[in-house]
């Protein structure tokens, strides 16, 4: 089911009561809402998970990892011959996804035990590479953590959590000194002092950086100290098809997680005592966007199918300024596979953006201008467009001396003359495209959910410090602090659990169709790619940046139908349940991630941040509340919906 919660201005509330759920995001819409059937009064967002689910450490016969390790480079899989073979591998900790939340969180539990990092491609391959702007913190003595609350709240349109934002406010420089004590290496000004740009929606200069490749270059500092740590194993190309979980008693239980070797074709499972989730967003349910292809929303669907809580699916952000290839003076031969980003940044150092005739309009929208935060500027944009009929906008930089661009934007002038602009001299075209998804699988203070032994961080989560709309270069921010508050909690589980080796029979096997065969397989796979292709264009047409009831129903029914067909297509062709391949997976989570967004958006009737309706176009105070959707308890009706496996009942 699909609710809101109750809230105040510091803490959100809620009160509980049991109901149960249509399926994977298809949800009926009530005031209240149950965990383990029970009902307990004002519970704070952050508190609420760890008082209501108290964890009953589920024990496991002890038995002995033996793992040895050798450096083999940042792209290679750090197992040993013994492990290589085998299907089955254990390990005290396994974290699935190698960006920012996922390296940090490894490293620091590496310290108390065995670690798997678990990655879909290459371990570089994720969104925290392609972040350009940076990570905001208070470095600035001019700068205060009240202030950088301030503008997380006002941006997020003020659903934030004030308790969370607090946190990471104040932990954030913390964690920008451990980066650069590990060798990240941001950018300094003259004075010797770390340069802090300013971006969109903030009142300081806070945004630290380097160049316009701060994602790349955290990437390289982390995976840089994980190759030389001999307690983690890198996995690359090893796709998360379903967490392995138990029931016990009321409480869910996650114990590792079934992937996908996509380069052998074959099913490893991995038995952990702890199970970190930071596998990135869900850009891919839109046709355009900023996020890698690997962003299919697979941990979001993979947790909602386990039972997670999930919560605010309704708000994604739409980053106003994608380069626009269709105004480049060369276009690409070959389509992009995701949107080039422009950061932020251009227009905190003074970028402004015109219409076509080289009208400025940002003004007419918001005092604050191009410095408005990220669902304004995009609305704005996406109403001049629409007005005039246009296919993009300009972001103009050129007014600025050309060594300051240059050295602010390296990877954006070198990008853009490629295609034979000059932004020392030309306008640069760009036009909006899906970016981050503010919500997401619900976490306490500690990245804790209500499954034990699972927690999450980074863009996978929904920590309630985003609220209705994210803060630029807030994502790095959070990603670091929620993966270093997880590890306690998680050192604490490990030691008070043990591994089984007899745990990797309790769930059935997924299986690789090689049956068949090569021309079935081929029409799967072009179903499967058009499907994809139809499921992005009902999410740009009728759940874009500019929504309204009728859009969101109609995508509702489209959305089904066409699921409805892609499995009728599929089991018809002797695709069986138990069935996994890299494509068809990616789009059983597409389309669970899909109507998660649009159930979410059904269930707010005001417009609030990222979320603007117009059938409720304005705020209501009354419905300032975090939207929830509870764990799929029965009619999981879709192979989206449900796990492979039959969960293991004690």
């Amino acid at each position: 089911m699909t609710t809101s919660i109750a809230g105040g201005s510091s803490n959100l509330h809620y009160r509980l009561s049991f109901c149960q759920a249509k399926g994977c995001g298809q949800t009926s819409r009530i005031s209240s809402l149950t965990f383990n059937g029970c009902l307990r009064d004002d519970i704070s967002w952050s508190d609420g998970l760890s008082k209501l689910l108290k964890f009953q450490r589920h024990k496991f016969s002890r038995s002995t990892i033996i793992k040895t390790w050798k450096p083999l480079g940042t792209r290679k899989v750090s197992v040993s011959s013994c492990l290589r073979e085998s299907t089955v591998k254990y390990f005290d900790f396994a974290v699935i996804g190698s960006g920012v939340a996922g390296l940090r969180y490894a490293l620091e539990v590496a310290k108390y035990g065995t670690v798997a990092i678990i990655t879909k491609a290459e371990p570089h391959e994720s969104n925290t590479n392609y972040a350009q702007g940076g990570v905001s913190a208070v470095l600035s003595p001019s700068d205060s953590v009240e202030s950088h609350m301030q503008d997380t709240m006002v941006a997020g349109a003020y659903l934030c959590d004030e308790e969370t934002v607090r946190v990471v406010c104040t932990e954030g420089p913390d964690r920008i000194r451990e980066l650069i004590a590990m060798g990240a290496m941001f950018d300094h000004g003259e004075d010797g002092n770390l340069h802090l740009a300013r971006e969109g929606g903030h009142s300081h200069h806070r945004i630290v950086h380097a160049a316009d490749m701060t994602g790349r270059e955290i990437e390289r500092a982390l995976l840089e100290a994980v190759v030389n740590d001999p307690n983690i194993s890198v996995f690359e190309h090893h796709f998360a098809i379903d967490l392995l979980t138990s029931q016990d008693g009321p409480d869910m239980v996650c114990h590792g997680v079934d992937t996908l070797n996509t380069e052998t074709q074959q099913v490893v499972r991995f038995i952990s005592k702890v199970t970190l989730l930071a596998s990135g967003g869900a850009g891919h349910i839109y046709p355009s966007t900023t996020n890698p292809q690997v962003a299919t929303g697979d941990g979001m669907a993979m947790a909602h199918r386990a039972q997670a809580v999930i919560s605010n699916m309704e708000f994604v952000q739409f980053h106003p300024t994608a380069l626009a290839d269709e105004g480049l003076p060369i276009k690409p031969i070959i389509a992009r596979e995701n949107a080039f980003l422009i950061t932020e940044a251009v227009r905190g150092d003074g970028g402004i953006l015109y219409n076509l005739d080289w009208e400025r309009f940002m003004p007419l929208y918001d005092e604050r201008a191009e410095l408005a935060p990220r669902d304004v500027v995009a609305r704005s944009i996406d109403d001049q467009l629409k007005k005039r009929c246009e296919k993009y906008v300009l972001l103009d930089i050129s007014h600025k001396p050309r060594e300051k661009i240059l050295s602010h934007f390296p990877n954006i002038a070198a990008e853009c003359l490629h295609y034979g602009l000059d932004i020392t001299r030309q306008p640069i075209p760009v036009v909006p495209a899906a970016h981050y998804m503010c919500g997401g699988v619900r976490a306490g203070l500690q990245g804790e959910t209500n499954v034990q032994g699972l927690y999450v961080a980074g863009e996978v989560a929904c920590t309630g410090l985003h609220g209705a709309n994210r803060l630029a270069s807030n994502s790095l921010l959070e990603a670091l602090v929620f993966a270093r508050r997880a590890v306690q909690p998680s050192i604490d589980h490990m030691k008070s659990s043990s591994l089984d080796l007899s745990a990797s029979n309790w769930w059935a096997r997924p299986v690789v169709p090689h049956s068949l065969g090569s021309n079935v397989m081929d029409d799967v796979l072009r179903k499967t790619r058009e499907v994809r292709k139809e499921l992005q264009a009902i999410m740009w047409k009728y759940v874009g940046i500019v929504r309204s009831t009728t859009r969101l129903e109609t995508a509702e029914v489209e959305i089904n139908e066409l699921e409805a067909q892609w499995e009728k297509c599929l089991f018809e062709k002797g695709w069986e349940q138990t069935m996994v391949g890299l494509e068809a997976c990616e789009m059983r989570n597409l389309f669970c991630c899909a109507k998660l967004v649009v159930s979410s958006a059904l269930a707010r009737h005001e417009s609030r941040g990222l979320h603007y309706t117009i059938d409720f176009p304005h705020l209501e105070e009354s419905k300032r509340l975090p939207t929830v959707i509870l764990p799929s308890l029965v009619n999981n009706n879709t192979w989206s919906s449900r796990q492979l496996h039959k969960q293991v009942i004690f």
